[in-house]
């Protein structure tokens, strides 16, 4: 069967020329919505993502600040960053790029962070939120997944999605959303037995467990979605995800690319939760 792409790049692309509108509108009125992310230590993957998320700030018009500290700082004085940008009113989002030292507790710098402005939805207030139906502000890759399907105009309510990791940031509020929009959702994961049995009965497949060409087409039932949210480089250093594209894309009837797919929309979104963030406090700074 022929298998159509769903194009990250292109869907990014839109939400951002909208988001870039909006941003527009606050700036007329006053309001630059601002994001701060604190980048701690020199990891080269985290700086090539703060740097991913402060150019599509700037090309967006949004304010953005990059505070840069060292790998040795204690947990009190980052603790002390983010009350400081919590009180900030020209910083609407606040971002602490993970991984974070060994010495720092990272549950706590999360839970820090005011849920107001926790525009990356890990805040246990947001989850909550979420996982009640609440409005809320929703990890950004997963948030960025349920907006593709609505792209390409899937009504996930009554389909059988099969999430494979179970990841705080990915595997368990995919499941949570799908479940919020009346999908039946399988959970599988390293100690699941027999994971085929799970998958091949799926209508949409999240993949999200960091391994190279994970799920292979004996996983995939004919036609279904398949959604790679896996970054991970194979043994020629290619950029590739957790399923075998190549294999999967002959079952498939949708499926996301590695690059370009999942990835686009993950820092866009993260741009949306910001624009909302500078929306709400306007909105309560008015009252």
């Amino acid at each position: 069967m022929t298998v159509n792409l769903i194009d990250g790049k292109e869907i990014a692309r839109q939400k951002k020329s909208f988001i870039a509108e909006e941003v527009e509108k606050l700036k007329s009125e006053g309001i630059t919505p601002g994001l701060a992310v604190i980048l701690v230590g020199n990891n080269q993957a985290s700086r090539t993502y703060v740097t991913s998320k402060e150019k599509t700030c700037k090309e967006l018009g949004m304010h953005s600040e990059l505070i840069e500290l060292p790998e040795e700082i204690s947990e009190e004085d980052l603790l002390g960053k983010v009350i400081e940008l919590n009180e900030d009113p020209n910083i609407h989002g606040i971002l602490v790029q993970l991984p974070l030292p060994r010495h720092i507790d990272e549950v706590k710098v999360i839970e820090t962070i005011s849920p107001d402005k926790d525009v990356d939805g890990f805040h246990p207030v947001n989850i909550g939120r979420m996982m009640t139906g609440q409005d809320a502000f929703l990890p950004c890759t997963p948030y960025g997944v349920m907006e593709m399907l609505d792209y390409i105009n899937v009504d996930v309510a009554g389909k059988h999605v099969v999430v494979v990791g179970r990841s705080n940031i990915v595997g368990k509020p995919a499941g949570q959303l799908f479940l919020n929009k009346h999908a039946t959702v399988t959970y599988c994961h390293s100690k699941t037995t027999d994971l085929k049995k799970f998958t091949r009965q799926a209508d949409i497949i999240v993949a999200a467990v960091g391994k190279v060409n994970f799920i292979t087409k004996e996983h995939v039932k004919e036609g279904a979605i398949v959604i790679d949210v896996g970054i991970n480089r194979n043994s020629e250093g290619k950029l590739c995800g957790d399923v075998d594209f190549d294999e999967v894309k002959e079952v498939a009837g949708y499926i996301t690319p590695v690059p370009g797919g999942v990835g686009p929309m993950t820092i866009t979104m993260l741009m949306f939760n910001t624009l909302k963030a500078a929306k709400s406090i306007q909105q309560k700074n008015t009252k």
